[in-house]
C-alpha cells in the first residue's frame, strides 16, 4: 500500500511539474514542424528503399526457383522514389539582410593597428 502511494504522489508531482511549463515559442513551434515534415519525408525514404531490397530478393529468388523462368510472375506496383527533402525555413532572413553584422561606414584604420600615444594624449602647452 506504501508504494501504491508513492507511486500515486510521484506521478502527481510529475503532473504538476508539466503544467508548470511555459507555452513554447513560434521559433519552437517551427523547429517542431520542421522536423516532423524531415521525419515523414525520412520514412517514406525509408520505405523506398525497403522496396528496393523486396524486389531485389524477390527476383533472386525467382530465379532460383524457376530457372527456365517459365511461371508468370505476380504484377507488383513499382517502388516510388521520395522527391529531395525541401525545407519551410525559407520565410527566416538570411544573417547578411538581417543587419545582424557592423555598420557598412568606411573605416580609417585597422582595428589592430596602434596609435602612437601623442595621438592619443597630445602634449599639453605647459
Amino acid at each position: 500500500m506504501n508504494r501504491f502511494a508513492g507511486v500515486v504522489m510521484g506521478w502527481g508531482m510529475c503532473g504538476a511539474a508539466l503544467a508548470a511549463l511555459p507555452p513554447a515559442d513560434e521559433a519552437a513551434k517551427a523547429r517542431a514542424a520542421e522536423l516532423a515534415a524531415k521525419n515523414a519525408w525520412q520514412r517514406q525514404v525509408d520505405g523506398y528503399l525497403l522496396c528496393r531490397a523486396q524486389d531485389r530478393i524477390t527476383a533472386r529468388f525467382r530465379k532460383a526457383a524457376d530457372p527456365a523462368g517459365g511461371a508468370a510472375a505476380v504484377p507488383v506496383p513499382a517502388c516510388v522514389n521520395p522527391p529531395p527533402f525541401a525545407s519551410n525555413a525559407s520565410s527566416q532572413k538570411p544573417l547578411e539582410s538581417s543587419g545582424a553584422h557592423s555598420p557598412t561606414g568606411t573605416a580609417s584604420s585597422t582595428p589592430s593597428m596602434r596609435q602612437p600615444s601623442a595621438v592619443l594624449a597630445p602634449p599639453s602647452g605647459r
